[in-house]
């Protein structure tokens, strides 16, 4: 027999590592009943627009679905990119805290705290979440831009490296400019932040101005480093991504800048 919760059309974050079942490169809008999936075995993690947002991870479904890369849904609003986002962070909790860290007892979902909880100690193991710093770097009307050996068809973005422990995101932000490019920083501003689950970061952004040094690429992190003019920038990250919303913000002060000076 059909319950009124099969009939309820909700988003639906089926995910599996990093990926997520699309349908027209969005996450399916929909019923269970629609879509053929287990309704007793979603969990709500999230409303939008009054619609609830269920998780399922693949491996609990028996058809095979299209899975895409979380980094295709930039293209989607905020909301359920981050709602994406925390159903694949969700999912990877289950996937890597399967044994308590603390005693080594079996783990199983406590759905009511959305934590993995010991069946022996019963303590709670929540999703982890690993904080870096992604910073922005203007000198003058120039930004400083960078290559990963990972970055495909040339493209470049801004800074960015995992915090330490005992450090400060500002303290983080100088010894990351230091360490990959040589460059000593000043003036270092919040900008904003933007969860990241590949598969568990929060990437905190910052600004900051160029105070000393010259461009030295630490070529075990980066393949190149430069600094760009605003009106001359290489292939940069794409929008929906908090690089290409710092990369924008420098290039529109610079601009800004410009014009009140011309005038």
């Amino acid at each position: 027999m059909l319950k009124n919760s099969d009939l309820k059309s909700a988003y639906w974050c089926v995910v599996s590592g990093s990926e997520l079942w699309t349908i027209d490169g969005s996450v399916p809008f929909g019923s269970a009943k629609e879509f053929g999936l287990p309704f007793e075995s979603a969990i709500e993690i999230d409303r939008i627009d009054q619609h609830p947002v269920y998780w399922l991870n693949h491996s609990e479904l028996d058809n095979d679905l299209e899975m895409t890369s979380l980094r295709e849904l930039l293209v989607v609003g905020e909301d359920l990119f981050l709602a994406a986002s925390r159903a694949i962070q969700f999912g990877h909790m289950t996937q890597s805290i399967r044994f308590c860290p603390q005693c080594g007892g079996r783990t199983h979902l406590n759905h009511r705290e959305l934590a993995m909880q010991c069946q022996d100690c019963r303590t709670l193991h929540y999703p982890r979440i690993f904080p870096c710093v992604i910073v922005a770097v203007r000198k003058e009307n120039q930004i400083l831009l960078a290559q990963h050996p990972r970055h495909k068809e040339g493209m470049y973005t801004v800074i960015a490296g995992f915090l330490e422990v005992g450090e400060t995101l500002e303290n983080c932000v100088a010894r990351e400019v230091l360490e990959e490019t040589g460059i000593r920083v000043k003036n270092i501003r919040y900008f904003g932040s933007q969860p990241w689950a590949f598969p568990s970061s929060m990437m905190v952004a910052f600004v900051a101005d160029y105070e000393s040094g010259d461009i030295c690429p630490d070529y075990n992190e980066l393949s190149d480093a430069q600094w760009f003019s605003a009106n001359e920038l290489p292939p940069v990250a794409p929008r929906g991504t908090i690089a290409r919303a710092l990369i924008e913000e420098i290039v529109g002060t610079i601009e800004q800048n410009h014009h009140l000076t011309a005038s």
